[in-house]
């Protein structure tokens, strides 16, 4: 019998557990630092930022951590999200390879956001805060905790990268919706943000530089947290949900992914279908390949230096070991803002230095083009972050028809792009431009953004 086009888990199948990677891990990933001391960090020095439900999470051992039924609960309004097999796109470029797309579209801000966004908003919820704040790039995370935080009566106040603010305003609009404030980062309203802007009053702004201005907030009233969309071990832990699913979806068609590609910015949509993944192969019960892809003009695994670096510009976070362009980097303005981040997760950077994941990167114009015959075949207009997904998975695609490899391929296909019309409108229009790795400028300010990378014994 065919594969059905759409692989659908039914409610009562809905996981209930998260899964947790470090339980599993060959090796274990370098401990985060305190700034101060150099000393491995303790719940009590991130305390001031996240609940402890939270802080227990991010260092935890367990291979699963329960799912609230509270949080499950709002789950429910669309998880279990669908499984497609992309006969269409299979069809157009000829391939025998074939294509399974987890789509997190399907979700009340569009995107795979929500999956940890809601338990977030929760565990602050019941630890008695009033208020979050966060950073965005283009915005989809903004959107899914502005939602989120709309399920248990919380107040959210984004910073969103200016790039990202201009080029997105409905983006803006939709957080708005959901009770948010939002800010353009960097802002006159932080002291991150006016030495941002003093130094160049036309920034066009980073993730790291929102990130700044979001934790100055929080850090300074005791009823105010802070929340982060990706990156940290319990925001990839959150989203491992989204493999969870996968892996029985797959298997209620008999299938074992040989390929598995996600878009990599800050990492927890990539984790999140790839780390249940990952535990299976280790388990010798699958053997995935796990290839993670970048833009080109911010390539942070395949290019940046694997060490200790502050998660935000002003140096206020702990130090991370990961693949870093420099915390003072800005990245070029391109459309996927979501892939503006100048580190990557620690997980990630640690699987990949101990090869168990493979990254590559690619420019926006073949990500783009890759896109719009995704929406041509496949009638969703993908985001532009998993565009990238989507251009490594066509260029397997096309290998596999060169050498008649029947592979199978999974991508994950994190949310839809309808808000980001005005660059498809760029793509179409041809004013897209790539940024490319050797281009001279790029290169001096990635040169000096590693010169300040802090000094760790």
């Amino acid at each position: 019998m065919t594969t059905p086009t759409k692989i659908l888990l039914p409610e009562d199948e809905l996981p209930t557990r998260w899964y947790n990677v470090l339980h599993d891990l060959p090796t274990p990933p370098p401990a985060v630092l305190h700034p101060g001391t150099g000393q491995p960090v303790g719940p009590e020095d991130l305390a001031p930022l996240f609940p402890m439900d939270l802080i227990l999470q991010e260092v935890s051992q367990d291979q699963y951590v329960d799912i609230p039924g509270e949080v499950l609960d709002v789950y429910r309004l669309w998880r279990p999200s669908p499984l497609y097999r992309a006969h269409r796109l299979e069809k157009a470029l000829d391939t025998p390879a074939r294509i399974y797309y987890k789509y997190e579209g399907v979700s009340p801000a569009g995107s795979h956001k929500p999956n940890t966004a809601v338990p977030q908003a929760y565990y602050n919820a019941k630890a008695g805060i009033r208020k979050l704040t966060t950073e965005t790039g283009a915005g989809q995370w903004g959107t899914a905790l502005a939602f989120a935080c709309a399920q248990y009566g919380l107040e959210c106040e984004v910073w969103q990268v200016r790039a990202s603010y201009d080029q997105k305003p409905y983006r803006r609009t939709m957080m708005e919706v959901f009770g948010a404030t939002v800010h353009p980062s960097p802002s006159d309203l932080t002291e991150a943000g006016r030495k941002i802007l003093a130094e160049n009053p036309d920034s066009t702004g980073s993730l790291g530089i929102a990130i700044s201005e979001a934790v100055e907030m929080a850090v300074q009233d005791e009823s105010v947290h802070y929340a982060l969309g990706s990156v940290l071990n319990h925001v990839l832990l959150h989203q491992t949900i989204i493999g969870e699913e996968a892996l029985m979806q797959l298997a209620m068609v008999g299938e074992n992914p040989d390929l598995i590609v996600g878009c990599t910015g800050g990492g927890s949509n990539f984790g999140g279908l790839a780390f249940p993944f990952l535990r299976e192969k280790w388990a010798g019960r699958q053997s995935p390949i796990v290839r993670a892809v970048e833009p080109e003009a911010c390539p942070t695994l395949t290019q940046g230096t694997y060490a200790y670096d502050f998660g935000d510009t002003l140096g206020m976070t702990p130090l991370m070991k990961m693949h870093t362009l420099g915390h003072d980097f800005v990245p070029d303005p391109i459309h996927a803002g979501g892939l503006r981040y100048h580190g990557m997760s620690p997980l990630i950077s640690h699987l990949y230095e101990t090869g168990e994941i493979e990254a590559i990167a690619k420019p926006q114009s073949e990500c783009f083009a890759a896109g719009v015959l995704f929406a041509r075949t496949e009638g969703i207009v993908p985001a532009p972050e998993p565009t990238h997904a989507l251009a490594a998975t066509i260029e397997e695609a096309q290998r596999c028809k060169e050498s008649g490899e029947e592979k199978v391929i999974l991508t994950a296909l994190c949310g839809h792009g309808h808000l980001d019309l005005a660059a498809y409108d760029s793509y179409l229009s041809g004013t897209i431009t790539d940024r490319a790795w050797n281009d001279a400028d790029l290169q001096a300010a990635v040169a000096a953004a590693l010169e300040k990378l802090p000094a760790v014994n």
